[in-house]
């Protein structure tokens, strides 16, 4: 698997488990995992985008 894939896979893991974080923050009540979410989906968008740039820059 190339890299930008494995970013790009990687990006979309991260992105769903800071929705998860983020949503089960919400219902308990609980800022800090729902702000712990946030980073976390925030830096599954940037990694996944990381990877797509890749795949450009490879063709």
């Amino acid at each position: 698997m190339k890299a930008s894939t494995k970013d790009e896979v990687a990006g979309k893991i991260h992105e769903v488990k800071g929705k998860v974080k983020q949503n089960v923050g919400r219902a308990i009540n609980n800022p800090d995992l729902e702000t712990e979410g946030q980073v976390e989906k925030i830096g599954g968008k940037v990694q996944k985008k990381i990877g797509q740039v890749e795949k450009v820059l490879e063709k």
